[in-house]
């Protein structure tokens, strides 16, 4: 668990993190450089999940040896799955990484909601559903290994 006092917000209790693939962890079906050794870290700290309609085919490839849950969406209605996926999980102790429109309902359900921009872009939607942007994966993962840095952005 990953626990943050935001001053005049709340106080956030991270347990489980979940992720968007495409656009997010991954450009063109590689995953973005230090990844992995992000993963790796908050693996300590939080249970692991990446949701995607799996693009490129390669995403129970991608993290077979990283302690991360896979799941591949059926066509159709992604962004409800997605949605559901956190709620199951529990929303109130879930932070959620993303950038394409069908992130965007997980991105506002969740207690923390991360949008990405890279070289996919950012759906306008992600953005507005998000708590925090971030200019790529990497930073917006250092922002739960270095918990410190939220509280600039989100405090009251």
């Amino acid at each position: 668990m990953i626990e943050i006092e935001i001053p005049g917000y709340k106080t956030l209790q991270l347990e489980y993190l979940v992720l968007d693939l495409n656009g997010t962890l991954a450009v063109d079906g590689a995953l973005v450089p230090g990844v992995r050794d992000c993963l790796e870290k908050l693996a300590a700290h939080l249970k692991l999940s990446v949701v995607t309609a799996d693009t490129f085919g390669k995403a129970t490839q991608l993290f077979e040896d990283l302690p991360c849950e896979v799941s591949v969406l059926p066509a159709g209605n992604q962004d409800v799955a997605k949605l559901e996926y956190v709620q199951k999980r529990g929303a109130g102790s879930t932070v959620c990484v993303g950038n394409g429109r069908n992130d965007a309902l997980m991105l506002k359900e969740a207690v923390l909601g991360i949008a990405v921009m890279m070289g996919e872009g950012t759906a306008s939607e992600a953005l507005r559903a998000a708590d925090v942007v971030c200019s790529g994966i990497v930073p917006a993962l250092e922002l739960l290994l270095n918990p410190l840095r939220l509280p600039a952005t989100l405090r009251a």
